[in-house]
């Protein structure tokens, strides 16, 4: 009896997560089945788009690399993304734990976490012109200028994030490591550095993601200079006449690659740090 009432109420819960997955695999199946199909065999009806290719040939992918200048804009993109992640864990993690460590009891710090935070709620739309005429005329019109916002646009979340953090860090070690002579710099990267390595990696796949996949600041920025990222190359499948979407999903697919293998390295660290983080 005691086990027939577990599989009533695992049930909702596995309904919901056989939903869950299937809004994951249907357009997973639809890219990959559209990246490997020719152009003739995309037709109209439901069922010819749904349909297995007839050929399975990798013809579009090399196709969408030769398009998109892949190497070079792969290049870009992960130069673009590695630094702002290095960047962001660096600088935002200081912040956080001088903002953690001193908000409880420093109105200051108080005032500058609430400051911080309500940069998530200010839309990216308003700021879009004022950082291209500023970022233009400081000479920042390139990768470095969005290197450069990247840091700041994720800053309010993942001080949040760092902060909260902290509270579940005892501070008797802080205490214990002044005690021996340590200085604030030295308690920080030899103690509380280590101990964030969860958040870290939350922090670094949350970054990578957004940096990863985000149009419009390397659009706004960079436009005319040349230098382009993944999704950015990948415009050049949308045409005033229509949008060739088996070298697009090719090239979907390709790009997809290199983030799904950095989330395989961090996963472990995640969810750990996302339930250890949240702030009480």
């Amino acid at each position: 009896m005691k086990s027939k009432g577990v599989n009533k109420t695992n049930t909702p819960v596995m309904i919901l997560l056989i939903l869950g997955l299937s809004t994951i695999i249907f357009p997973l199946y639809m890219a990959i089945v559209i990246a490997f199909k020719q152009p003739s065999e995309m037709t109209n009806d439901i069922a010819g788009i749904l349909s297995l290719p007839k050929n399975w040939s990798f013809s579009n992918f090399a196709e969408a690399m030769e398009v998109t200048d892949f190497w070079r804009s792969l290049g870009n993109s992960l130069m673009i993304t590695v630094l702002t992640v290095v960047l962001c864990l660096i600088v935002h993690s200081l912040m956080g734990y001088a903002i953690g460590r001193n908000r409880g009891h420093s109105k200051f710090y108080k005032f500058v976490y609430l400051f911080v935070v309500s940069g998530m709620f200010v839309p990216f739309a308003i700021l879009m012109m004022p950082l291209a005429k500023q970022t233009a005329e400081l000479g920042l019109a390139n990768w470095a200028g969005v290197i450069i916002l990247y840091v700041v646009f994720y800053m309010p979340m993942n001080v949040l994030l760092y902060s909260g953090y902290l509270v579940n860090i005892p501070i008797a070690l802080e205490e214990a490591a002044r005690v021996d002579g340590a200085s604030t710099w030295r308690t920080y990267w030899s103690i509380i550095f280590p101990i964030m390595k969860p958040m870290h990696a939350t922090v670094a796949i949350i970054t990578a993601l957004a940096v990863w996949n985000d149009v419009m600041t390397p659009l706004i920025i960079m436009a005319g200079t040349g230098q382009n990222t993944l999704p950015l190359a990948q415009l050049n499948f949308q045409t005033q006449f229509g949008t060739n979407y088996n070298l697009a999903f090719a090239s979907y697919l390709l790009a997809l690659l290199p983030i799904i293998i950095f989330y395989i390295v961090c996963q472990k660290q995640i969810m750990n740090g996302v339930v250890n983080g949240a702030v009480k």
